[in-house]
């Protein structure tokens, strides 16, 4: 962030403490800088690891050492509280950022677009498409993929919108998302395509109806802090990105839940069971509530394979679950939620009326994680830990757990 004449101006591609000439715009009420030439380097600037040109736009601090990139996020999820949310840092347990194993090659899930070339992500700053040939924040079995599968999945490029890219460990399956119907043409290429490159198997998803399965694309892992209970993946269904610091997000989280033999604990949004499983290891019973039915089947099979006998599944929106559990009268200790980047703006209301002692949110967007613990700490929740997690190292993304405990009368 730059000033000229008084008012700011948002300046991409240039560090904070550089000195930079930028050609400026004005952009409705705001000012945006574009950098011509770098006068003054930051010391934390370094070359790009990426050799793909141009550049793509969902990496863009490749340029900023990664304890700096640290250090901004941790600032950017703490100053985001203090302005949206109204939350003094001094009133929070910050704790030390939880760092990524591998700062490169941690990605096991990527969404590709299909370009007039082969496969890319969007361009920086735009929805125009950037081939790509090899990334190196992908995993090393989705390192080259997208350069080795795109001629593979040519016949698709006019039918398809998108294609995910799944690894765990060295299993690697695939989804391509539709315009339209699934054809005869789009199972031949996909299958050549499983056949040739050794692929576990893909999803053909079309844009109604069921998905078509070629080969076996569900991929098999295992629930963070529980071994003993399996954790079903498939490239259309989300998943955590980086599976070596999942294990971290997850034991922040239940340490900051700190669930007993006795607690009932109400997750919503709680997708394949990343956290439910590890939860219930320790919390009574757990309700865990999911929209999307292939999580929510993905779920329903780690319980049967796992053996778990106190986790209930409830597929359906997370409002209208909780409004029926309402009905009901169920009553929880503990709340955990994992919103989309939208958040949950009814987190406080649910707390309140569900009687719980403790809500952990775990947070993909720091301002909706802002907005929503203010609404908590004015429903008389008082902040606790913040961990910040950085997921996603190279990008401007960052996840955070939070706790907040009910204010003794």
């Amino acid at each position: 962030v730059a000033h000229h004449d008084g008012r700011a101006v948002f300046v991409r591609g240039a560090l904070p403490g550089e000195v930079v000439r930028a050609v400026v715009t004005e952009e409705g009420r705001v000012l945006r800088g574009e950098v011509e030439a770098i006068h003054s380097p930051s010391p934390a600037r370094r070359p790009s690891p990426c050799h793909e040109k141009p550049c793509c736009g969902g990496y863009e601090w490749l340029t900023l050492e990664e304890s700096a990139q640290r250090d901004a996020k941790q600032e950017i999820v703490l100053s985001t509280l203090e302005h949206l949310g109204r939350i003094a840092r001094d009133t929070v347990d910050v704790r030390p950022v939880l760092a990524s194993p591998r700062a490169l090659g941690y990605r096991r899930r990527a969404v590709l677009h299909f370009t007039r070339t082969g496969l890319g992500f969007f361009e920086r700053g735009s929805h125009a498409r950037v081939t790509v040939h090899a990334c190196p924040l992908l995993a090393e079995p989705l390192f080259d993929l997208p350069g080795r599968l795109a001629p593979l999945l040519k016949p698709l490029s006019k039918d398809g919108e998108e294609v995910h890219l799944l690894a765990e460990g060295d299993q690697v399956a695939f989804s391509v998302h539709l315009k339209g119907p699934v054809t005869a043409r789009h199972v031949e290429a996909v299958e050549a395509a499983v056949r040739t490159l050794n692929l576990r198997g893909a999803v053909l998803v079309p844009a109604e109806g069921s998905p078509r399965f070629v080969g076996k694309p569900v991929l098999k892992a295992v629930s963070p802090l529980r071994p003993e209970v399996p954790l079903f993946l498939r490239p259309d269904a989300f998943s955590q990105a980086n599976a070596e610091l999942n294990a971290g997000l997850v034991a922040a989280a239940v340490t900051q839940l700190a669930p007993r033999g006795e607690d009932r604990v109400l997750e919503l949004f709680s997708g394949n069971g990343n956290f439910t499983f590890p939860v219930a290891a320790v919390a009574h019973d757990v309700v865990a509530v999911e929209s999307g039915a292939v999580s929510v089947e993905l779920a329903q099979r780690s319980i049967r394979e796992g053996g778990v006998r106190n986790v209930r599944l409830v597929q359906g929106d997370a409002r209208k679950a909780c409004e029926a559990l309402l009905r009901n009268g169920q009553r929880f200790d503990l709340l955990l939620v994992d919103p989309p980047r939208t958040g949950a703006p009814e987190v406080a209301r649910w707390a309140r009326d569900f009687g719980v002692r403790t809500v952990v949110y775990v947070a993909c967007d720091p301002a909706s994680l802002a907005r929503d613990a203010g609404t908590l700490v004015t429903a008389g929740f008082r902040p606790g830990m913040l961990q910040v997690v950085d997921m996603f190292p190279q990008t401007r993304h960052v996840e955070a757990v939070m706790s907040f405990h009910r204010s003794q009368e």
